[in-house]
């Protein structure tokens, strides 16, 4: 063949988007199949491409106030799929508290009234997982008072002892707007965790992509028997080594299954959500797990 229509057929076929992969548009769902990684096999995954409620055979629902005193009452209208979006709605609206108790000093059940809603769903009970890749591509909303969350917990013991891990949350820190990715496991004290915690400024990302926050971004752990890193687009946010985290009775919560949990939290370390405008989204596109072949 001629070398200039060699040539001729290279450009055409780069310019077809043939010759690299095409990335999809950061401001939309991507509606590809899930990537193929090598070494690796996709052992479950959820698209929420259908229209209605979440997966029923991946996914249950907390419900009411949950932890953390937080303001949201948890239900299950708030999460709904559409557009090949998993959307977690936070709204400022008045709910009665059926559980409310007159004089009660519980904070689950001394307010008459929830002002906010919101929702929760986990795989608890359905799907779980010990080592992996896990992959979610998220769109979070950074409204003062909104605490979105990727997380996983252990099957096996109470918390903390069980294991979290937090692949990603967003929320205030002293005021300023952070990403987080943490692990906590279980001390001597009951309720008390040590935490090995990454706190990096929303800043870092906006400084260089001032459309960040409008944008679909991939947050990632990798785990195997020895380390989990945590990854936001590629970029390592935080790694812990599982010989460090033993709790004192000499069980190790990562070496474990765990749950996946998606929730959006409404005040707490989210700040104060009076003056924000609502309702507050946040969107998830799909959730990948993989395992080695």
């Amino acid at each position: 063949m001629c070398p200039k229509i060699k040539l001729s057929l290279l450009i055409i076929y780069i310019f077809s988007g043939n010759a690299f992969p095409q990335q999809p548009d950061p401001f939309s769902p991507d509606f590809k199949n899930p990537k193929e990684i090598h070494g690796m096999k996709l052992v479950w995954n959820d698209e929420f491409n259908k229209p209605g409620k979440p997966d029923s055979t991946n996914w249950i629902y907390e419900t009411g106030f949950v932890r953390n005193q937080e303001l949201q009452w948890y239900k299950p209208d708030n999460a709904r799929c559409a557009n090949g979006l998993l959307t977690i709605e936070g709204r400022k609206e008045k709910f009665k508290n059926p559980d409310f108790i007159p004089g009660s000093t519980n904070w689950e059940t001394n307010r008459e009234h929830a002002e906010y809603s919101s929702a929760s769903i986990q795989t608890h009970g359905l799907k779980q997982w010990q080592f992996g890749r896990f992959e979610i591509r998220a769109r979070i909303d950074t409204a003062c008072g909104a605490w979105p969350a990727i997380w996983t917990l252990g099957i096996s013991k109470n918390w903390p002892s069980n294991g979290e891990i937090d692949i990603m949350e967003f929320y205030r820190v002293k005021g300023v707007p952070t990403i987080l990715a943490n692990f906590a496991w279980g001390t001597d004290q009951l309720w008390v965790a040590k935490w090995d915690d990454l706190k990096k400024p929303l800043s870092d990302f906006t400084v260089n992509d001032p459309d960040w926050t409008k944008k679909f971004h991939i947050w990632r752990m990798d785990w195997n028997m020895d380390t989990i890193n945590l990854f936001l687009d590629d970029q390592l946010l935080n790694t812990t080594l599982l010989n460090q985290t033993i709790n004192p009775d000499g069980f190790n919560p990562f070496l474990q299954p765990h749950y996946l949990l998606l929730n959006l939290a409404i005040g707490g370390n989210g700040g104060d959500p009076s003056k924000s405008r609502f309702p507050i989204k946040y969107e998830i596109d799909y959730v990948r797990v993989y395992q080695k072949k």
